[in-house]
């Protein structure tokens, strides 16, 4: 199954004079997407790739190759070896990951023949029949993926991993109003989905699609945050949590190791064993993938760090990539979140947020699909989409309470390979949110 990675070892062996880290991976998916209600296409793909970092000294070289030959990867080597030597020096450059601890073997449920299609369009028949009593129908994407590989480096790692992520989107649309709603599951163990409670927590949307539209000025709100938002703010977050970002002093965290930054509530973790996530085994370079506290009771503990920052900056190395967070839970039901709110704001997802400023954890947005209106501790409107603009520090350090339940988000580039990350996190009421403004669409 990877005689090409093999065969790319056997010719680096022959140059001692290279350190070298190599990796080859299998993936297969199986896409299948609905619209209007009705499976639109269904498409299986296989994909092979053959990737290589070879170092000379401080120079360094890498290269990838689609559906590895033989005879592509003499021309790579080849081309790699009448390069190197020219390439400008990297001073901070030691070693290939020296991490040789394997992970604890554990069984992969292949999902693509787990759940095969007709198990799919029964659940999207399903769920589309409940949405169509008040005249929603569904679109959305259900992805199975399977991908094995092997890493092999100069300092004898030799590590083999295989997952099967899944990432189901519902997208509910009115065929009058066009209003919009979305509910998601995702992780690598089927049994983890409860289709009833996955259809309350969409139909609860869509019978808040029944409420008259309106819009709302710009300004500051209590706002009850989505899961899905929390997560991907979190996300966002995760970037300065890295050594890479230190290191470039683009970190919100720079200087702030043990200090409090965000309420006692606040505990965020990247845990790749959460049997209710996308689990890993090996994180960067291959390093073993352990649990690791990012903030505990609001207090920055770790950041995420590879083997060249760790030679660079002289944090620890931990390998953790921030791709399994997991933000834990609170108190308090998502009703009584929304109870406490006197005037604000229900978002239950965002789109289209890019950076202003990853120092200061700046970023501008979007809400779409289902922005609601509450009023005395009781949605009663539609929302139009909204504009924002914050600062992921100053949301979490508004964070005034956290529900008592974390849900499984999942989140795919849809294209390429579709990756799929998953993270957790549960409802969240924050005060003095700030909404720039209103889009004028739903």
């Amino acid at each position: 199954m990877h005689e090409q990675l093999l065969y790319l070892k056997a010719a680096l062996d022959k140059h001692p004079e290279l350190k070298f880290s190599i990796d080859q991976s299998s993936w297969q998916t199986d896409f299948l997407r609905f619209y209007h209600s009705q499976t639109n296409y269904n498409i299986s793909k296989n994909n092979v790739n053959l990737s290589a970092g070879l170092y000379k000294d401080k120079k360094s070289f890498s290269f990838s190759i689609d559906d590895p030959t033989n005879e592509k990867i003499d021309a790579a080597m080849l081309n790699a070896l009448s390069i190197i030597d020219s390439l400008p020096e990297d001073p901070d450059f030691v070693d290939v990951e020296d991490d040789l601890t394997l992970a604890e073997s554990r069984p992969t449920t292949n999902n693509i023949l787990a759940i095969p299609l007709q198990k799919k369009t029964d659940i999207l028949a399903s769920l589309a029949a409940s949405a169509a009593k008040h005249d929603f129908e569904l679109y959305g994407t259900f992805i199975c993926n399977y991908s094995s590989g092997r890493m092999m480096n100069s300092n004898k790692l030799d590590k083999s991993s295989s997952g099967s992520p899944i990432y189901l989107e519902i997208k509910a649309v009115h065929n009058k109003s066009q209003l919009t709603v979305m509910e998601t599951f995702g992780g690598d163990d089927f049994a983890y989905l409860d289709l009833e409670d996955f259809r309350s927590r969409l139909m609860k949307k869509i019978e808040f699609c029944t409420n008259e539209v309106t819009d709302v000025e710009a300004g500051t709100y209590d706002v009850v945050l989505a899961p899905r938002c929390v997560a991907e703010f979190v996300q966002y977050l995760g970037y300065g949590m890295s050594a890479r970002a230190l290191d470039q002093h683009s970190s919100y965290f720079e200087g702030k190791i043990d200090q409090q930054v965000f309420p006692e509530m606040i505990n965020i973790v990247d845990d790749p064993g959460d049997p209710e996530m996308i689990r890993m085994d090996y994180g960067s370079g291959g390093h073993i993938y352990k649990p690791l506290e990012l903030i505990s009771k609001g207090y920055f503990r770790n950041f995420t760090c590879n083997q060249y920052y760790h030679h660079k900056t002289g944090l620890p190395k931990n390998g953790n990539t921030a791709s399994c967070l997991k933000i834990a839970p609170g108190q308090n039901s998502v009703e009584e979140l929304i109870g406490k709110v006197k005037k604000g704001l229900y978002i239950s997802s965002l789109h289209y947020m890019n950076f202003i400023n990853p120092k200061e954890t700046s970023l501008t947005g979007l809400t779409r699909d289902g922005t609601f209106l509450i009023e005395d501790g009781k949605i009663t409107k539609v929302v139009m989409n909204l504009r924002f603009t914050e600062r992921i520090e100053r949301i979490l350090k508004n964070v005034v309470a956290l529900e008592n339940r974390a849900y499984t988000i999942p989140f795919s580039e849809n294209y390429e390979s579709f990756d799929i990350e998953t993270v957790k996190a549960p409802h969240a009421l924050v005060t003095g949110f700030n909404i720039t403004s209103s889009t004028n669409t739903i």
